[in-house]
């Protein structure tokens, strides 16, 4: 276990990674704002999914979802059609038209994160996202019910049902 001090700059820093949302935040075109885009990034990982699941992968509110897919429907970048198995229900799917979008919100973080970062080396990156995705396992085990089936806390680097090792990126 780390020194106290370690954790105390550890807070410091990661209160200072706001700087590093708001860039990204100015990245986003103006009719895709980080909600709708998190919107995008999730359908496109999880597939055809229920508001109530988007809910959850989103941790906020259902009223807040339903106003993220609200806008992204508006502007045709998903579909909501009736769930087969509870017509109450509503599954979501991105279009063709929310792959183009995602695509450019991805091509615009990348092009930001690489104009940032041109002077670390690709370790120096792989090390940073490699440590990142480990800081949100180890919250996501510890606060969700626990890891995937046969993993402890301190082994949650990927996911039981990925076979690639790839993750996930949200734009914002």
């Amino acid at each position: 276990m780390a020194a106290r001090s370690q954790y105390e700059e550890l807070a410091r820093q990661l209160s200072a990674i706001g700087a590093v949302k708001r860039g990204l935040a100015r990245t986003l075109p103006a009719e895709c704002p980080a909600g709708s885009a998190a919107v995008l990034a999730l359908l496109s990982r999880h597939g055809e999914i229920r508001i109530s699941r988007l809910a959850e992968l989103l941790d906020v509110d259902m009223s807040v979802t339903s106003r993220h897919v609200a806008h992204v429907a508006e502007r045709g970048w998903i579909e909501r059609s009736p769930d087969p198995a509870d017509k109450r229900s509503r599954i979501l799917r991105l279009t063709p038209a929310g792959e183009d979008v995602l695509g450019d919100l991805n091509r615009r973080s990348t092009e930001m994160f690489a104009h940032h970062l041109e002077d670390w080396s690709d370790e120096e990156v792989g090390q940073l996202n490699t440590l990142l995705a480990r800081l949100r396992d180890s919250f996501s085990c510890r606060s969700s019910g626990g890891c995937a089936p046969g993993r402890h806390s301190g082994d949650c680097r990927k996911p039981a049902d990925s076979n690639d090792g790839s993750y996930t990126r949200t734009p914002v």
